[in-house]
């Protein structure tokens, strides 16, 4: 293959990650007539259009999404080759690209860091924060980081940070007027704050345990969100009762802001993962940041 197809079919997979051709410019340090030019000429040899173009996103096309899903993991162990004799064998450098829910990267990612980063001084970590799944091979991505329950088969995954437990909380001032629940089942009487799953198009139900009892609970409430930190939030307002991760409740909850409630029905369960597809070369970046992750001293 000539260097230029190759060059092409990079830039045609760094467009389609970020869908668009301003920010792949600035990030190929190039400009978007190159680009545009890039994938034109790339189009016309292949015979099939390549991206869906208007004047507010850029998409791949049904063509151009099959083409990703080969492309992208033989650019990722093309650039891994690359990492390896780039600085030498004991240097580590290139971008890692992790994906990761917030509560993912509170305990998982930021613990590991400033370790890491002053370990490997070449290299840059990028973290992009959502909470739908990603094909991590298909969209470029080293490594993801979920909850264990989450995960496809076809992952390597290795467990990292402790157990987890949820939290069932409610203020002080909604409990004034509100009695507590004994049970999951009672909170269908009350005024519960809903998180959806935006990838599932789903209110996500509210899960406890007990005496080898389990329970799932569908609540209903006036308040919705697809972020924890603003079911928190409302809350602390007195606006309804939660259900979040309990690290994110537990300094409320000391401070006598929120109330726990339920507490015996929310045991603990197996905490994240960091995930990465079966290869049989690892890049070197990543393979540094998993031995950061399994020496890490996770709270």
């Amino acid at each position: 293959m000539k260097r230029g197809n190759l060059d092409d079919l990079a830039s045609f997979a760094c467009i389609a990650r970020v869908g668009s051709f301003t920010r792949a410019a600035a990030e190929l340090k190039t400009s978007t007539s190159n680009l545009s030019h890039a994938v034109t000429q790339l189009e016309k040899r292949l015979g099939y259009r390549l991206l869906h173009r208007t004047s507010r996103s850029v998409s791949p096309t049904e063509a151009g999404t099959e083409l990703l899903r080969t492309l992208a993991p033989a650019l990722r162990s093309i650039e891994g080759a690359l990492d390896a004799v780039g600085l030498g064998h004991d240097a580590v450098h290139g971008t890692l690209r992790i994906t990761a829910t917030r509560e993912g990267y509170d305990a998982v990612v930021r613990p590991v860091l400033p370790a890491f980063a002053r370990a490997h001084p070449h290299a840059t970590v990028e973290v992009l924060i959502e909470y739908g799944f990603r094909d991590i091979v298909a969209d470029g991505f080293d490594a993801g980081i979920r909850l264990g329950e989450k995960l496809e088969r076809d992952m390597i995954a290795l467990k990292v940070g402790g157990d987890l437990r949820m939290a069932v909380v409610a203020a002080p001032q909604y409990l004034a007027d509100h009695p507590h629940p004994s049970e999951p089942r009672d909170l269908v009487d009350h005024r519960c704050i809903n998180y959806r799953m935006i990838a599932a198009g789903s209110l996500y139900p509210w899960e406890f345990e007990r005496d080898g009892q389990s329970v799932e609970v569908r609540v209903s409430g006036p308040l919705t969100f697809n972020e924890p930190a603003l079911m928190l939030d409302a809350a602390i307002a007195g606006l309804g009762v939660a259900y979040v991760l309990e690290e994110r409740a537990a300094a409320l909850v000391e401070a006598g802001r929120l109330v726990r409630l339920l507490e015996d029905w929310t045991p603990p369960f197996t905490g994240f993962y960091l995930y990465h597809p079966s290869r049989r070369q690892v890049r070197p970046v990543l393979s540094a940041f998993i031995a950061a992750a399994r020496t890490a001293r996770y709270m």
